[in-house]
């Protein structure tokens, strides 16, 4: 349903298809892609008013203000005005730019009902939905409408949306809903069908992991799974079916289709130590990958198949082991990918490397901030240098970046934002912050889950009560999305942040600081938007060769051993006599005691930053 991005592929729903064709051959699967026929829909409702791009602006803008499941409280609720009043006070708080969603609004009852006719006509047994982010409202309008026409049909919802407690809460408030699954579904959605099959007696659907179900009249809720899947038993989707919806429709005309890969799931560095925002892997963070030989075949078939060197992995976090297998076999192909993957900050140059020669122009490494301390209270298991170090790097060898700075935190103080602003001047040749944001405490965070963290009040987010018609005491298990009570920075100190990031978001395409050697000189050229243009020459042999050793970053006292090691003659003053001068040419960044050189050391990429709208 809505509001699935419309370049990717379905991955859960691919999975589950797959899942079934696989171990019941006799069962007919079919797979809808209801967000490209609601484009399509709405583009010709309106004579073309309404196109992908508007679609596309509520996908990418709309989460924080449940924008897309708004859209389909028209359907769910269709004789409330309830929702209307609340989100027109709820937008003028917020100052959210709602016009197209207006009329989505408008349009969304009938295309609710012409989606139930269309799976009704094909006589299904059973209809799952997958809910992830702002997709919860309408499955739920459309599971409303396939109950009322269909009785009979028995309807099933899966996904993020209904992990841990969600799940069941969304049982126990909509009866239309059937069945839900929470957590990994590729073996509770079997069984839930083998239930079916045996007539759906008590004992049969109490066995199934984490299902929820109704006895009598009371909702069940089982208990999850006790072992994670292992990523050997998921099996490998087909996507030939949504490239059919894409090429043979409005969309194509509007999106590069790209691939979707899952390698992994689980997240290797929560398990050591869970990040205090992140509420991802809410349920299972054990790190599970497939063996990296799969991984290089199913890109092989997918690429050969299609014809589309877009590959998203969707993975939380990349397994490392891939640095030394799976890339290198990619690398050796000669095949021009462009690969997404999310990683973890602290990666060297070499590994960078690696991935820029496999293919990988995209990653998403969780910068998060610049301050050693506020990574500390995040339990980034990460330093503010070693962020500047991988920005400078993929800048380098082009390898795109985008992160959000983030603030917010219990603990932190202005401090240790005001000497970071003050350097991202000297940072504006390298790829800046999409936003400047506030944290929102997540369900399954350890702000969430430990009050005692700092978020001690909380409640679910503004903008669920536009959404849902359930009383605040059933929503707290609902919601993904919490509201609390500021913390850390806030007033003049958070306004002067936001505009150092505006700052250096609209100098970065003008700005270049490029260091090269001419013989045994180092010349390092400034051309960063803001500063006098100037070209500096280091020419002392322990400077070059201290410049260099500076790009991995290090404090005076290791700084002073390498090169004493090294055989180079320096005093102890002299070397802080010119890191000073290099931090005041701002040749270098500083935190926490550490220097790193920000010079790029190629002719760096200019890669376009979107500002926040």
């Amino acid at each position: 349903m809505p509001w699935q991005s419309l370049e990717l592929p379905p991955l859960p729903v691919g999975i589950l298809a797959a899942t079934i064709r696989s171990a019941r051959p006799d069962d007919h699967v079919s797979v809808r892609h209801a967000n490209i026929s609601f484009v399509e829909f709405l583009h010709e409702r309106t004579g073309g008013a309404l196109t992908p791009d508007e679609y596309g602006d509520v996908v990418e803008h709309g989460l924080f203000h449940g924008l897309g499941d708004w859209v389909f409280t028209s359907a769910l609720y269709p004789d409330a005005s309830w929702p209307e009043e609340r989100y027109a006070a709820y937008r003028r708080s917020r100052h959210v730019h709602d016009g197209p969603a207006r009329l989505m609004r408008e349009l969304a009852p009938e295309f609710i009902e012409l989606t139930a006719t269309e799976i009704l006509a094909d006589g299904p047994d059973v209809v799952g939905l997958s809910t992830t982010f702002m997709q919860n409202v309408p499955c739920l309008a459309l599971a409303t409408a396939l109950k009322r026409c269909e009785p009979s049909v028995v309807v099933v919802l899966g996904g993020g949306n209904c992990d841990g407690p969600m799940g069941a809460a969304l049982h126990r408030a909509f009866p239309v809903l059937d069945y839900v699954v929470s957590g990994e579904g590729e073996q509770a959605l079997l069984a839930l069908l083998q239930a079916l099959d045996a007539g759906a007696g008590r004992d049969s659907l109490a066995s199934v992991p984490g299902l929820c179900w109704r006895d009598g009249e009371r909702s069940v809720a089982n208990p999850p799974a006790s072992e994670p899947l292992d990523m050997d038993a998921v099996p490998t989707p087909r996507f030939d079916d949504w490239f059919e919806a894409v090429e043979g429709g409005l969309v194509r005309e509007y999106v590069e289709p790209k691939l979707i890969l899952e390698a992994a799931r689980g997240c290797w560095w929560g398990m050591r130590k869970h990040c205090t925002f992140c509420g991802l892997n809410g349920s299972n963070m054990t790190f599970r990958s497939k063996p990296p030989q799969r991984v290089f075949s199913e890109i092989g078939d997918y690429v050969t198949r299609h014809q589309v060197l877009d590959v998203v992995m969707v993975d939380n976090i990349m397994d490392m082991g891939y640095i030394s297998t799976l890339l290198p076999d990619l690398a050796a192909t000669g095949w021009d990918l462009r690969l997404h993957y999310e990683v973890k900050s602290n990666l060297k140059r070499d590994h960078v490397r690696a991935m820029a020669d496999a293919g990988v122009v995209h990653i998403q490494p969780g910068i998060e901030s610049l301050s050693t301390r506020v990574l500390n209270i995040m339990a980034k298991g990460v330093d503010g240098v070693t962020n500047v170090r991988l920005l400078r790097d993929c800048e380098d060898l082009r390898v795109t970046t985008p992160w959000n700075y983030l603030y917010g935190f219990p603990g932190e103080e202005a401090e240790d934002y005001r000497s970071i602003i003050d350097q991202m001047p000297n940072l504006y040749h390298l790829q800046p912050p999409r936003i400047a944001t506030r944290i929102t405490v997540e369900r399954f965070s350890p702000y969430h889950n430990d009050p005692g963290l700092g978020f001690a009040v909380r409640k679910p987010a503004a903008f669920y009560r536009h959404i849902y018609d359930l009383p605040a005491a059933q929503l707290i298990d609902l919601v993904y999305l919490f509201d609390s009570p500021a913390a850390g920075i806030e007033g003049e100190d958070e306004e002067a942040l936001q505009r150092a990031v505006a700052a250096w978001q609209e100098a970065y395409v003008a700005s270049t600081l490029r260091a090269e050697r001419d013989g045994d000189a180092l010349v390092i050229t400034d051309r960063r938007v803001g500063r006098e243009q100037a070209v500096h020459v280091l020419r002392e042999p322990w400077q070059v060769r201290g410049y260099e050793l500076l790009a991995d970053g290090l404090g005076i006292e290791s700084l002073l051993g390498r090169l004493v090691d090294e055989g180079f003659d320096v005093e102890r003053e002299q070397l802080g006599s010119w890191s000073s001068w290099l931090l005041d040419q701002g040749l270098v960044f500083h935190d926490a005691g550490r220097f790193v050189a920000v010079a790029t050391s190629d002719v760096p990429a200019r890669v376009p930053v979107a500002r926040w709208r």
